[in-house]
């Protein structure tokens, strides 16, 4: 397929993190854009307001008419169910209709492409890398799966010539790209509703590290079965990041490369599972030939992804933070770094189950680390894209759980409940629409200081 011979571009699931930065690229690069998502949201007032028309209602009368045309590219995203009448009208008139994965490997085909993968960093990783790409002038687009806090958007830069992209292992999405340079940061089990056994996914994934021929342009952690060049923190690998110090919430550290020893690099992410994201991308730059004060300059710039550890009140007094974990070893991360940064404090954690298959594959691990924190509040389960499983439920969860102080309460219920509280730090945990809540958590924090 031949991008340069599409005119309009039409989306179902626009509001999607991974949907609407794709969206907001066709818009750069001069497409006409349109699409449906099932609900509005702040992402999708963001795409309106750039002037991208987008509807709520799945009706094929409300399809933009001047779409009905053979220069028309469909995209779609998995979570769209089979008798969505919009994609079906599209598929029965034969239109180009695509995946968003498969349109990212067609983007990528045509550039020079960083692809990062992994259970847990892809995002974090892949957007350090995006604005260290982009703040030492080279020609990149980054493609993210989230809102970057130094550009608002999940989209950084509008280069033509390099990309970067988080490899996405649901769905078996990262075997469309075509990476020059890639990293696996982790290969924990996760998505087992579509894999079916934790060898599955590790197989997928050594099939997307087939793709980089040159093994001296993929990077790993030393744990991975998987030939590669090595990064690890406060041990011997290639890249090694040592000498890390805390102080005012921010790490300094140095690392050694294969030809020099960089000094003193500031870096404003809490937690170890931070700093190995930033080691990655500190290692696909230098191999790129990115300048080692560029690479210094810009990871000390680095503000963090909305959702990721991400501050939402901070004072001597107390503390609120936000982060999209939804396993149990990105809530286990989450743990490790808040006891670094604020030890010897009482810590309540909000959590929202993503997905019933996920909650019934890991509920002894999630149960484990959520016993973990000193008190914990349990929403009840977000579906996404799955029905209810018969006894999946949070109460199932909570039972599982050691701690003495836990709850579980209705949406209605949660400030009242949060209000309640005497911790001085405050995390609220899931990728459902609990990040919708954030605000008004926030406003009524702020109430009460």
């Amino acid at each position: 397929m031949n991008l340069n011979q599409i005119h309009n571009v039409y989306f179902i699931g626009i509001g999607g993190i991974g949907m609407s930065a794709l969206a907001r690229y066709f818009k750069n690069i001069g497409k006409q854009v349109s699409g449906y998502d099932k609900t509005p949201t702040m992402l999708t007032d963001e795409l309106i307001e750039s002037g991208i028309t987008i509807h709520f209602e799945d009706n094929i009368d409300l399809i933009p008419k001047d779409y009905y045309l053979e220069n028309t590219l469909v995209i779609i995203t998995p979570a769209v169910p089979k008798n969505h009448s919009e994609w079906n009208f599209f598929l029965e008139r034969e239109y180009q209709v695509k995946k968003r994965a498969e349109v990212l490997g067609i983007i990528t085909k045509d550039t020079f492409c960083f692809a990062v993968a992994g259970t847990h960093g892809k995002t974090t990783t892949s957007s350090i890398l995006g604005h260290v790409l982009h703040e030492s002038g080279a020609d990149v687009t980054a493609f993210i799966g989230g809102i970057v806090e130094n550009y608002n958007s999940n989209l950084i830069g509008s280069g033509k010539t390099v990309t970067v992209v988080e490899a996405d292992e649901f769905d078996r999405s990262f075997l469309h790209l075509h990476p020059n340079i890639a990293c696996i940061t982790s290969m924990d089990a996760d998505h087992l509703d579509i894999y079916g056994t934790s060898q599955a996914i590790e197989e997928s994934f050594i099939e997307f590290a087939s793709k980089v021929e040159d093994k001296s342009n993929l990077f790993i952690t030393k744990e991975l079965p998987i030939e590669g060049v090595t990064c690890a923190v406060n041990e011997d690998a290639v890249f090694k990041a040592f000498n890390v110090r805390v102080g005012n919430g921010s790490y300094t550290f140095d690392v050694q490369t294969p030809t020099e020893t960089i000094k003193d690099l500031q870096f404003g992410l809490p937690g170890k599972h931070n700093l190995m994201n930033a080691l990655m991308a500190i290692a696909m730059a230098k191999l790129f030939g990115t300048p080692t004060d560029a690479i210094a300059k810009a990871i000390a710039s680095f503000k963090g992804i909305k959702r990721r550890f991400s501050y939402q009140i901070k004072t001597d007094k107390f503390v609120y933070i936000d982060d999209y974990a939804h396993h149990p070893t990105e809530i286990n991360a989450v743990h490790q770094a808040v006891r670094e940064l604020y030890p010897n404090q009482k810590v309540l954690a909000i959590f929202q189950p993503h997905l019933f298959s996920r909650t019934r594959d890991f509920s002894d691990d999630f149960a484990k680390s959520l016993s973990a924190f000193d008190e914990v509040v349990l929403l009840d389960i977000y579906p996404a894209r799955e029905l209810p499983m018969e006894g999946i439920t949070s109460q199932w969860l909570m039972d599982k759980m050691t701690n003495d102080d836990k709850k579980l309460v209705l949406k209605n219920d949660l400030i009242p409940t949060i209000l309640e509280s005497d911790a001085t730090v405050i995390v609220t945990i899931g990728a459902g629409d609990i990040g919708e809540l954030v605000p008004t958590i926030k406003k009524a924090l702020n109430e009460t200081l």
